[in-house]
């Protein structure tokens, strides 16, 4: 199995810490985000990865070599231009195009948790799924919507949490999402967007052409969004006090 890790944004809400470096090499209890996100999925059995950069890649290209890839074999996808999630994915899809039909992981570096990786790869085949997005109950200025049968249905987000539906559905549940998904490589020949997207705009897309796009709940499991200092802080906090296990 393959993954990817979304690794090429500026890290503009985790300045100061990014003054100098990419969040990649941000670093919690000592380690960086990168290889926190290495070493998770190591332990699942990941042995393939390629990384997106952009903000200081250069400094993310030496820290893997200084550390011998970590025993892993991993490509490196530049972005001159930053494409966000979506456009980053498509720029790597050769990467995938070539494993059949095997699903991938797609993790974003500045998100840290104990998600069982296996048990959601599992779901995602058992459920025949194109994609399947790691979420949780909990604040969030932008929530996805998923009916009773965890399918995407739409979102809510901005100011208006006005909610925007794709398809029809009934009760919906509204969600937020933990930057963890899997991805069978048929999702990657139906992207038709275009330069710099997030992929959410695709799977919203897809699931309004009734594609199965679903929810695997992660609330029993620890998840931190590593987008700021505080939480970095905090992350470090949970480290130390054996919250959460490197």
């Amino acid at each position: 199995m393959k993954a990817m890790i979304l690794a090429a944004g500026l890290g503009t809400r985790l300045r100061p810490l990014t003054d100098d470096r990419p969040k990649a090499l941000v670093e919690v209890a000592g380690h960086a985000l990168l290889e926190i996100t290495l070493g998770r999925l190591a332990s699942f059995g990941i042995r393939e990865v390629i990384v997106n950069v952009h903000h200081f890649a250069d400094k993310v290209v030496d820290f893997l070599k200084a550390n011998n890839n970590f025993g892993l074999q991993i490509e490196i996808s530049r972005e001159e231009v930053l494409l966000d999630t979506g456009g980053g994915l498509k720029k790597a899809s050769w990467f995938f195009l070539q494993n059949g039909e095997e699903p991938f992981l797609l993790h974003n570096v500045d998100v840290i948790s104990n998600i069982d990786l296996a048990r959601m790869v599992q779901f995602h085949r058992d459920n025949q799924a194109l994609a399947t997005l790691a979420v949780q109950k909990r604040e969030t200025s932008r929530h996805l919507l998923f009916d009773d049968q965890q399918l995407l249905c739409g979102r809510k987000a901005g100011k208006s949490q006005r909610p925007e539906i794709v398809h029809a559905c009934g009760q919906t549940q509204a969600l937020a999402f933990s930057g963890v998904h899997v991805i069978s490589p048929g999702f990657l020949k139906r992207i038709s967007e275009e330069g710099a997207f997030s992929i959410i705009t695709t799977y919203l897309r897809l699931a309004g052409e009734g594609e199965r796009i679903l929810s695997f709940p992660a609330d029993s499991y620890y998840w931190r969004d590593l987008g700021k200092p505080e939480n970095v802080a905090q992350a470090d906090d949970d480290v130390k006090r054996g919250i959460l296990p490197l």
